[in-house]
């Protein structure tokens, strides 16, 4: 009985699992770009509902970016290999993760310029991952 299941639900999540693509990683970086201007707009308002919804926002939605299928399936082994980079990609969505962490417990603990310090940080972040990615 717990074959049939198992087999059946895995049939259903494969069936379902879509690849990610282009538009769903453009999606997700205009979902960011609004996350961060939340945030911004947190901080000149003083506003911790703000920034905790922000950057839990931004911490959800760096986990999802990863190459499209595109990029993936690119034949060329060079061209796959430059426009993939996978390893930096997860390493910088883990040092977003834990900075938007690090800033929303500094700013419920009051310490705001170490949370906008942190804030400052994850922009960095961004930028060094479009001027490799896409030679900014």
């Amino acid at each position: 009985m717990k074959r049939i299941f198992l087999s059946a639900s895995l049939c259903l999540t494969l069936t379902y699992a879509q690849d990610y693509t282009q538009e769903d990683r453009i999606r997700d970086m205009q979902i960011m770009a609004k996350a961060m201007q939340n945030i911004q707009n947190g901080f000149f308002y003083n506003n911790f509902d703000m920034i905790k919804l922000g950057g839990i926002e931004v911490a959800d939605t760096i986990m999802k970016v990863e190459p499209p299928l595109s990029e993936r399936e690119e034949k060329d082994v060079m061209t796959r290999f430059m426009n993939n980079k996978v390893k930096m990609t997860q390493k910088i969505q883990k040092k977003i993760k834990r900075r938007m962490q690090k800033m929303i417990e500094r700013f419920a603990k009051g310490d705001k310029i170490q949370a906008l310090q942190n804030f400052m940080n994850v922009t960095k972040d961004c930028m060094s991952c479009h001027k490799k990615l896409r030679k900014w």
